[in-house]
């Protein structure tokens, strides 16, 4: 069984049912008893980082996380359940994280520099949607929920904030949008990516699967 927490900011039914889509069986839930005895674990999210963190503590699923991470469950951190993941985030006049992982979730700031003459930076908007490709920092450490995703598949992004890992050895993935930002991180059994892969049509159905595979 997969557990997806719920702390009242999410997509949480569309995670679920490409999952059970799948075949697997899932339980939308903050009850740390069934969290623990997960096979593996979901975070989702939409939403400002203050919000959230506020909202993990009134559901007290906090120290369930950090069970997770300690333990290496397969962990899956989607949008916002990424940028949790980090120390300080500069949204909502700055906040704190969960911590897990060194780093900031710092804005997208497309202001033209004045050194320059790119009008492409101004071109760009904020938040980054739609589809966009993933490359892979390293493709011979690939890791299994990674397994059948090349170079360049498509992916589908809503974020205007992105992380900005310490430790460049935990970046999966790179995205560009005009500048080349970390679009997933993976370490041992956890893979946390700003993509939606519920959205992410055949490529994102398959790193699910993947997900699932490594549940088992």
């Amino acid at each position: 069984m997969i557990a997806i927490i719920d702390y009242g900011m999410g997509n949480l039914r569309s995670v679920a049912k490409a999952l059970e889509s799948l075949g697997a069986p899932v339980k939308i839930t903050t009850n740390p008893k069934i969290i623990k005895n997960a096979q593996g674990v979901v975070l989702p999210g939409v939403g400002a980082m203050p919000d959230a963190m506020k909202a993990l503590q009134k559901a007290k699923v906090i120290s369930s996380i950090e069970k997770v991470m300690a333990e290496d469950k397969p962990f899956l951190g989607i949008c916002l359940g990424l940028q949790l993941l980090f120390e300080t985030s500069e949204e909502g006049g700055g906040g704190s994280g969960l911590g897990v992982f060194k780093g900031t979730v710092p804005r997208f700031n497309f202001s033209k520099p004045r050194t320059t003459n790119d009008e492409r930076l101004t071109a760009l908007k904020v938040p980054h949607m739609g589809w966009n490709t993933i490359k892979f920092k390293n493709q011979n450490s690939k890791i299994k929920i990674m397994d059948r995703i090349n170079d360049d598949s498509y992916v589908y992004f809503v974020h205007s904030y992105y992380v900005k890992p310490q430790d460049k050895k935990i970046i999966a993935t790179t995205t560009n949008y005009g500048i080349d930002f970390c679009s997933s991180i993976a370490k041992g059994n956890l893979l946390a990516c700003q993509f939606h892969p519920e959205k992410s049509q055949k490529i994102g159905l398959q790193i699910l699967q993947n997900f699932i595979y490594l549940c088992k």
